[in-house]
Parts: structure tokens; sequence; C-alpha cells
């Protein structure tokens, strides 16, 4: 199963101040692109074409670290883009997230203060994650292109804390840039719909 580029699910400008046009087109078009190129050059190579993306990050992990990267990093990008949108953010979620954020981490407030420390202290690049694992809630955090998958777990929200992710935007500001996440971006819909699939 090939890899491909998603198109944006917004346009370009859509999700500035927080996120800018130039950021998105570096980011999208060619960081992003970059990784599905090079996916597909090494999953052909490694005879992991024909499987689904879940699965070659899967089993790549630990055994091919060059397809690993470049999968997960697919994986988790195609995420990150619906994990965004126009006026998201705030503390108006949906029922069904808001009851398991309050019983399984304590609700929302510190909710947003441990996911923006995960991404915090996030040594070098990687991402902050809220994740279900074994039926519940978690905040996760993981090196470079890592994700929850790959500690049996299922990603429902992820914020990426490399570089270009928010340099141009924020420069050496990655709180700042985790708290515009949070409170100016992220699409609880489908952090929802995320949550449903994965319970």
């Amino acid at each position: 199963m090939a890899f491909e580029l998603p198109d944006l699910p917004y346009d370009y400008d859509a999700l500035a101040p927080y996120m800018s046009r130039e950021t998105l087109e570096f980011h999208h078009d060619k960081h992003h692109n970059a990784y599905v190129t090079k996916g597909n050059e090494l999953a052909e190579a490694a005879g992991m074409a024909d499987l689904s993306l879940e699965e070659i990050v899967k089993k790549s992990y630990g055994t091919n670290a060059g397809l690993f990267n470049n999968a997960g990093q697919h994986y988790n990008h195609i995420h990150f883009w619906k994990w965004m949108k126009k006026d998201g953010g705030g503390t108006s979620l949906p029922g069904a997230l808001q009851s398991a954020i309050d019983s399984d981490l304590g609700g929302y407030d510190k909710f947003r203060a441990d996911f923006i420390n995960a991404g915090m202290t996030q040594f070098g690049s990687g991402w902050a994650w809220l994740a279900v694992k074994d039926g519940k809630l978690e905040i996760m955090k993981t090196p470079n292109g890592e994700n929850p998958l790959v500690m049996g777990a299922s990603p429902i929200l992820g914020c990426d804390v490399w570089e270009h992710s928010y340099y141009i935007d924020y420069r050496n500001a990655r709180p700042k840039y985790l708290e515009a996440f949070v409170d100016n971006m992220i699409n609880w819909d489908y952090v929802l719909e995320m949550y449903e699939a994965a319970s």
C-alpha cells in the first residue's frame, strides 16, 4: 500500500497566527513529502510495500530503522494535520472525551499541564501524545518518529515537537507553541473519532 501525501484538510492560512502558511508549506510540502518518498522506496526494498501503514510501523520497529523512521513520521503526520483546525482548542470537549480525561487524567487543567510538559521535556526531536492504553487515557512522549503504536497503545492526539514544526513561528519558544497548540488548534472532534475507534 503505497504511502501518499494527503492534502491538508484546510488552507495554508487557516491556522494563523498560531501556525503560519510558511510553516505549513515547509512542514507539509517538504518534510512530510520527503517521508512519503523515502518511505515508499524503503518499504519496497524491505518487501513490505503491500502491508498497511500501521503494520509497516510495527513490523519495522527495532528491525529497520530507516523504514521505521519514515513510516512512523508518515503515520504521525497524516493524523497531525487532522488534529488541528481553525478556531480549535479550548476547554469545550465532546462529552465522552471530557469524562475520560476527568477519570483517567485528573481533569482538563491537569491534562493541559501534563501534555504541555511532555512536549517541553522531550529532549530533542519527538512528539507529545494522548493515547489509549489498556482502556485508559495516558500522556506519553516519544523521541524522533516513534509513536504509541509501538508501545501497545493507540494514539488519539499528538503534537509534533520537531523544530521544523515551530521554529519559523516561535523560534526556540517551544512552550509557547505547545500552549498555542492546546489552546487554539486542537480538533477535538477528530480526537474523539480516534478515541472511539481505540475504545
